[in-house]
């Protein structure tokens, strides 16, 4: 268990504190600082665009480095960033090192992903990816306890000096695994994995059935839940529910992404990727149906359906193509569906604006969430049937090496 859970802290620093902290910080910040709506669209719309930039770069340069250099090059970067937005009082270069920060995120979780699928047990991809994913949900939780503990009596400062103690004694403990998984590796004689050209990336992205269908499930996943969860809290305002429903909601969200990246990746390695889609987005396909139909009464099942389902789907992917292709490879097609996650978000948003504005109400904006949350149940059982009646392994020269 020492793999996955040093590089779900990794991912508490890049995700859960270098993209989620500083919202949570900005109450407590404009007490001493200018931060405006405008400051949070651009701080929202670069960190996005810089994220999608990030993984695009690691799809493209990523297999030229070395994933373990790369995954403690981007835990420095962050580390002493997080440092430097403590001393920071002006809004527009908090913004630029926050964009660097969303960049750099990318990168770790690509690099992650190789790592894990190189130096990791076989008959555990899915569940070591699944808890390492879940690490951004153990930073919402880390994030709370700043919040509630640190800034009432330090101040908003304080928050981040102790995110980046936190990612310091993280890297030094990142660096110890490393330096021991790769002295075993040595030991064991494990060859270098094969990569993927630009050109024959994108021609297997879209050609071949395992790399396509993970790439659309990240768009689906992107479109559904971005979209979920930016227009949440609106929407029960619309509906004059109270504030507290939608921060208990939050709070089911967090905890159930917590516990579910062992379960569910427990759940693919043992009864096959096939059988862990099919839960989770049953799972949040029912959540988000009810909540359709009784929004009020089941938001929080919702919440429990959505926490269920992102927060392990990042691992269950990236163990599912790591089946067919090697660990370089692996990180290629998983940097390509960061950025079709990432399309898929603002094209969510960009549709439900049109609906909420042409409509006057979100009711139909769900509807259509709930609609894409069976689409992707319906994939699910496509790859569950195809999965069944085949057990032939992929042919080509990017098959992952048995170890």
């Amino acid at each position: 268990m020492r793999i996955p859970i040093t590089f779900g802290f990794n991912q508490v620093i890049s995700h859960g504190f270098g993209i989620f902290l500083f919202a949570a910080l900005v109450p407590t910040m404009q007490s001493t600082l200018d931060i405006n709506s405008w400051h949070l669209a651009l701080a929202g719309a670069l960190t996005q665009v810089s994220y999608l930039v990030g993984a695009m770069l690691l799809g493209v340069i990523g297999p030229r480095l070395d994933s373990a250099h790369l995954l403690l090059i981007t835990g420095t970067l962050t580390t002493s960033l997080l440092f430097t937005m403590a001393w920071l009082d002006n809004t527009i270069i908090m913004i630029f090192v926050l964009t660097i920060m969303a960049a750099s995120a990318a990168m770790s979780w690509g690099s992650i992903v190789e790592l894990v699928t190189r130096y990791g047990r076989a008959d555990r991809t899915a569940t070591n990816l699944s808890i390492a994913s879940s690490g951004t949900a153990w930073g919402y939780s880390v994030n709370g306890l700043i919040i509630l503990l640190i800034v009432p009596l330090l101040g908003w400062r304080s928050g981040w000096v102790a995110a980046s103690i936190f990612g310091l004694v993280t890297l030094l403990a990142t660096f110890s695994l490393l330096k021991s998984v790769r002295s075993k590796a040595q030991d064991q004689e494990i060859d270098v994995t094969f990569a993927m050209g630009t050109r024959q990336l994108f021609k297997t992205v879209f050609s071949e059935r395992t790399a396509f269908l993970a790439c659309l499930i990240l768009l689906l996943v992107g479109a559904s839940t971005m979209t979920f969860t930016t227009w949440l809290n609106t929407y029960l305002a619309e509906l004059s529910l109270p504030p507290a429903l939608g921060g208990y909601t939050w709070g089911i969200i967090g905890l159930t992404g917590m516990i579910a990246g062992f379960f569910v990746g427990k759940l693919a390695d043992k009864k096959g990727h096939g059988v862990a889609l099919l839960s989770i987005f049953g799972v949040f396909a029912l959540g988000l149906l009810v909540f359709t139909y009784r929004p009020a009464q089941f938001v929080m099942i919702a919440g429990f359906g959505y926490g269920m389902m992102y927060f392990p789907i990042w691992g269950v992917i990236a163990g599912w193509v790591s089946k067919q292709y090697s660990s370089k490879a692996t990180m290629q097609i998983n940097g390509i569906g960061m950025v079709a996650f990432g399309l898929g978000g603002a094209l969510g948003n960009v549709l439900a604006g049109i609906v909420y504005d042409a409509a006057g109400s979100l009711s139909n904006v769900y509807l259509l969430i709930c609609g894409l949350s069976v689409v992707l149940f319906v994939v699910a059982i496509y790859i569950f049937l195809h999965d069944r009646q085949s057990n032939k392994p992929h042919a080509d020269s990017f098959l992952q090496s048995e170890i």
